[in-house]
């Protein structure tokens, strides 16, 4: 598979899917889920959620020139914001030349959280609980022989104390659970309901929540990537320059947290949209995501980035990962199956290490955008076909009128209205 799609924007809609279809090796079936409106059907819509009226679709689009551990992969991503998947495979195309994104992930390690309260000792209720962990694991994995055969299941127990809560000492057991290539929230669901009696036993006090964390902090996906500076020469900035802007920015978000929220909203901006073609939980990603920003006491950036021996810029992202292939609207929805073919991941681990590479990438786009021009001079002219659009502009119509407000760097919903009526007039 090459990801590079040389003039892939310049083709037409039609144009774009046969390509992606002959890279991609998809079907004339899963081609027809692409091009027709409808992939999910309304009975199927109805059986994923309660109370289904219709169906709300978004744009679904290609992120080019990503280069994953040596392997090409077709990236997509499901948003509604334009400039995305555009600096995504600006900064992808980058990375390429320098041999891509190196990637890494921890084991896919899930936490359920057991709360015990009505205890009348929290240091006895927690040396009993592990001095009989070997039994709660036991009981854990009589849940679930299936992961268990692939070599998941609950592996350990931790037991966390707080003894002044505002309603009376309490402690939390969690279990430590491998989750293979789910995402494992019905997993360490029941195995937390299922060793609750035995809990109770123990301890003699009372279970009150059951439920996994979303905090997935043993469950790491690590991206890194290295852009030279002639890569990054402007007109009116040499490379060297570039870097020390984007330096300057990225520590700004480091130390301030108000700045911080926007630059991980934008690490976020990548990350999303593949999740949400995947059919995985974006806003249990999103929660991971900023709990782990703030785990060293202040909120601060989900990235890293220096400058290298040679003068290269360097960036490097961690974060919870919790993605899975199995379970949930990734089996269900067909345009998440197709999703996970033009992906080409074989397991959880590696999607989740693509997703934290397209995060990267998106990130350093907007750092390099807020160094340098600013934001709005590249977003706005993406922005501006939308503004034409809603002026009433057809499709024949739209890239004249963008054209012109992007030259005149007057992107508003009147003027857009102005050019359409003269464009008509002519």
């Amino acid at each position: 598979m090459n990801s590079k799609l040389p003039n892939f924007r310049s083709l037409s809609v039609a144009e774009r899917l046969d390509e992606i279809c002959k890279i991609a090796d998809l079907s004339e079936a899963e081609k027809q889920l692409l091009a027709e409106d409808g992939a999910l059907p309304m009975q199927l819509a109805s059986s994923m959620i309660e109370n289904v009226i219709g169906k709300f679709e978004l744009p679904m689009g290609i992120a080019a020139n990503f280069t994953v551990n040596g392997r090409d992969c077709l990236i997509p991503m499901v948003v509604e914001e334009p400039s995305i998947v555009a600096a995504a495979s600006y900064m992808a195309k980058l990375a390429r030349d320098n041999g891509g994104f190196r990637t890494s992930s921890t084991e896919p390690l899930m936490r359920a959280q057991v709360q015990i309260v009505g205890l009348k000792s929290v240091e006895q209720a927690r040396d009993v609980l592990l001095a009989n962990r070997a039994e709660i694991i036991e009981l854990a994995n009589t849940k679930d022989k299936f992961l268990i055969s692939l070599g998941g299941g609950c592996k350990d127990i931790e037991v966390h104390v707080f003894e002044n809560s505002a309603v009376g000492p309490m402690v939390v057991m969690h279990l430590i659970v491998n989750v293979c290539d789910a995402m494992g929230a019905n997993t360490v669901n029941t195995m937390a309901e299922t060793v609750t009696p035995l809990v109770e036993k123990l301890t003699g006090g009372q279970v009150r929540l059951r439920i996994l964390s979303n905090l997935a902090d043993l469950r790491l996906a690590t991206a890194e990537m290295t852009v030279r500076p002639d890569q990054l020469k402007q007109e009116a900035f040499s490379g060297e320059e570039v870097i020390e802007r984007m330096l300057e920015a990225y520590e700004f978000a480091a130390i301030d947290p108000y700045r911080a929220a926007t630059h991980n909203k934008g690490i976020m901006n990548g990350i999303d949209p593949v999740i949400v073609a995947t059919g995985n939980d974006w806003r249990a990603v999103e929660a991971g995501a900023h709990a782990y920003a703030v785990k060293d006491g202040r909120y601060t950036s989900l990235s890293q980035w220096r400058k290298d021996e040679n003068g290269n810029l360097v960036g490097r992202i961690e974060l919870p990962m919790a993605v899975g292939l199995v379970g949930g609207a990734t089996k269900t929805h067909p345009l998440a199956q197709l999703s996970l073919k033009l992906l080409g991941v074989k397991s959880a681990d590696e999607l989740g290490e693509i997703i934290a590479a397209v995060g990267l990438a998106q990130n350093m786009a907007a750092m390099r955008a807020l160094a340098t021009e600013g934001i709005q001079r590249g977003h706005m002219a993406l922005h501006a076909r939308n503004i034409a659009v809603v002026a009433g502009a057809e499709a024949h119509e739209v890239d004249e009128i963008v054209q012109q407000m992007v030259a005149e760097k007057d992107v508003r919903n009147d003027r857009a209205r102005e050019l359409l009526e003269q464009l008509r007039a002519r």
